[in-house]
C-alpha cells in the first residue's frame, strides 16, 4: 500500500507540474496566413495577455477555455488541448463584413459626430481614480551609429610614427563601435496603484535587465574611450588638463570590465520608475492638454470615416485622423465602440515630415538634434463595471543626433605640450516603451494610504534572455530579437 500511495503522489506531482507549465503560441490571420499582433487573450472574464508584434503570446496551462479576440476578425474561444493539437497555432477568420450595411444604409456616419460623442461620454466611459493595476513593462533601446570619426589634429610632443599609430588605433574603435549591437531590454513586472491622475505608487515583483556593458555607450563613455586611448601615449607621470577639468592619467587610462560594471549599477530608484510608469499611463488618459484629448480635439485635427469593423463581436467605428493645423503633429485611426462610443484603440505617428523637438547648432556648436520618431498603440478593454482601462500601452520614440567636438588635453607644467583631438558622432536612437495591463481592480484611499512603495530596487543583470524567470508570469513574449541577445565575451 505504501508503495502505491508514493506512486500515486509522483504521478500526481507529475500532472500538476505538467498542468502548471506554460504554453507559448502563435495567432496567424487564416486568410493570408501572416501574423496578428495585439490579440487579446483572455484567460478569465477580465484577465489575460495580447500577443507580440510577432503574434507569439504565452500563458499558463489551465483548464478553462480561452478566448482569442482581435479588432477585423472573429473571436475564437479553444482549449489548451485544441491549441496543442493544432500545433501551436491559432488561426482567426476575417470579420464577416455585414456590419456596414445593417449600419450605414443610405447614410456614411459623420466623423465628427462620432469624435463628440466620444468626447461626451468620457466620463462615463473612463474612470481614473483609486485603480489597481498589475502590469508589466518592457524598455527596448537601440543606438545606431551613422558616422564615427576620431582623429589627432595634433600633438606637440607626439613623434609623427606614434601619431600615425594613435590614429590607426582611432579607427579601429571607431569601427568597433559602429559594428556593435549597442541595445538593451528591460523587464518589470509590478503593481501600479493610482490614487488620480497626479499620484501613484508602483510596487515591482520582478526586474530583469539584458545588458551587454561594453556596448552600452553614451556619447560621453565614446568621449572617454577616445580619451583614454590618447592617454596611453602620454607621459604618466604627468596630469593634463581638459575642458571637463583636471584628471590624472592612472585613473583613466583604461575601463575594466569590473569598472564598467560598477558605473552601470543594477540599482534603480522606485520613485522615478514609478513616475516613468505614471507618465506612460497619462499617454492613454483624458485631461487637459493631454495626448488623447489634443487627439480629439476638432480644432486640431481632422477626422473621416473609413468603415466599420468588428471587435469582440460588437460594431466598431474606423475614425482617419491627420492634423488640420500646422502645430499638430499626428495622424493615424482611432476605433471607437458604436455602442459606448469609448475608444478601444489607437494607431498613431508623425504625420509625414512633422517632428518633435529639433535643435540645430550645427555650424555654431556643432550640434544637431531631431526627435524625428513617435508613435504607438494604445488597446482599451471594459473590466466587469463596463469601464474601460488601458490593456496595453506602446510608445516609440526615436531621434536623430549629430556631435562633433574638438578637445584639447594640456599638460599641466611649465612646457605645456598640447594634444588636439577632433570626434564626430553620428547616428540615431530608438527607445520602444510598453506596458502590458493583465487585470484592473478598484482600490479604497484607505489601501493606497497602506501601500508603501521602496525607495530602490535592484535589477537582475542577464547576458542573455532566460525564459524560465518569467514562465509563472503574465508578461508580453519577448520579439525574436530579444530571445537572440547573448553577450559575447
Amino acid at each position: 500500500m505504501a508503495k502505491k500511495a508514493i506512486l500515486f503522489m509522483a504521478f500526481g506531482l507529475f500532472v500538476f507540474s505538467g498542468f502548471a507549465q506554460a504554453i507559448t503560441a502563435r495567432v496567424i490571420s487564416k486568410n493570408n496566413g501572416g501574423p496578428i499582433a495585439y490579440a487579446s487573450v483572455k484567460t478569465g472574464a477580465h484577465s489575460g495577455v495580447i500577443s507580440n508584434d510577432e503574434g507569439y503570446f504565452t500563458i499558463q496551462n489551465q483548464n478553462a477555455p480561452i478566448t482569442i479576440s482581435c479588432m477585423g476578425y472573429q473571436n475564437r474561444t479553444l482549449s489548451v488541448q485544441q491549441i496543442q493539437e493544432s500545433n501551436f497555432t491559432i488561426e482567426l477568420a476575417d470579420a464577416v463584413n455585414q456590419l456596414s450595411e445593417v449600419l450605414i444604409s443610405n447614410k456614411i456616419p459623420n466623423a465628427d459626430s462620432i469624435i463628440a460623442e466620444v468626447r461626451r461620454n468620457i466620463s462615463k466611459n473612463y474612470d481614473y481614480d483609486l485603480n489597481r493595476h498589475p502590469i508589466f513593462r518592457r524598455n527596448s533601446e537601440q543606438t545606431n551609429f551613422e558616422n564615427l570619426d576620431f582623429e589627432i589634429e595634433k600633438a606637440s610632443h607626439i613623434s609623427k610614427t606614434n601619431i600615425e599609430k594613435l590614429n590607426a588605433n582611432m579607427h579601429t574603435l571607431s569601427q568597433k563601435i559602429r559594428e556593435s549591437d549597442m541595445v538593451h531590454f528591460t523587464d518589470i513586472k509590478g503593481e501600479l496603484a493610482t490614487f488620480n491622475l497626479d499620484s501613484s505608487k508602483l510596487s515591482v515583483q520582478k526586474a530583469t535587465k539584458l545588458l551587454d556593458y561594453k556596448n552600452d555607450l553614451s556619447i560621453e563613455d565614446i568621449q572617454q574611450k577616445a580619451q583614454n586611448l590618447v592617454l596611453t601615449y602620454l607621459d604618466t607621470t604627468k596630469t593634463y588638463k581638459l575642458k571637463s577639468g583636471i584628471f590624472k592619467i592612472e585613473d583613466s587610462l583604461s575601463l575594466t570590465d569590473e569598472v564598467l560594471k560598477e558605473n552601470n549599477k543594477n540599482e534603480f530608484e522606485v520613485k522615478h520608475l514609478n513616475n516613468d510608469t505614471r507618465h506612460l499611463l497619462r499617454h492613454a488618459q483624458f485631461f487637459e492638454n493631454s495626448f488623447l484629448n489634443k487627439i480629439t480635439d476638432s480644432n486640431l485635427y481632422e477626422f473621416t470615416f473609413e468603415d466599420i469593423t468588428q471587435s469582440n463581436n460588437e460594431p466598431t467605428y474606423i475614425i482617419q485622423f491627420e492634423p488640420r493645423r500646422g502645430k499638430s503633429k499626428h495622424a493615424g485611426k482611432i476605433y471607437v465602440s458604436h455602442s459606448t462610443y469609448a475608444i478601444t484603440r489607437l494607431d498613431y505617428g508623425f504625420y509625414k515630415n512633422r517632428h518633435g523637438s529639433k535643435l540645430n547648432l550645427k555650424l555654431l556648436l556643432g550640434v544637431k538634434y531631431i526627435a524625428n520618431v513617435d508613435e504607438g498603440t494604445l488597446l482599451f478593454e471594459k473590466n466587469a463595471q463596463n469601464i474601460y482601462h488601458p490593456k496595453y500601452i506602446k510608445q516609440t520614440t526615436g531621434s536623430y543626433f549629430y556631435v562633433s567636438r574638438d578637445l584639447k588635453l594640456i599638460e599641466n607644467s611649465t612646457a605645456k605640450h598640447k594634444i588636439g583631438l577632433t570626434f564626430k558622432i553620428e547616428g540615431r536612437n530608438t527607445i520602444k516603451k510598453e506596458m502590458l495591463f493583465s487585470q484592473n481592480s478598484k482600490l479604497s484611499q484607505s489601501e493606497f494610504a497602506n501601500i508603501e512603495q521602496t525607495k530602490k530596487g535592484e535589477y537582475q543583470i542577464l547576458s542573455k534572455f532566460d525564459k524560465t524567470l518569467w514562465e509563472s508570469e503574465d508578461t508580453l513574449e519577448p520579439p525574436e530579437e530579444m530571445k537572440a541577445f547573448e553577450v559575447n565575451d
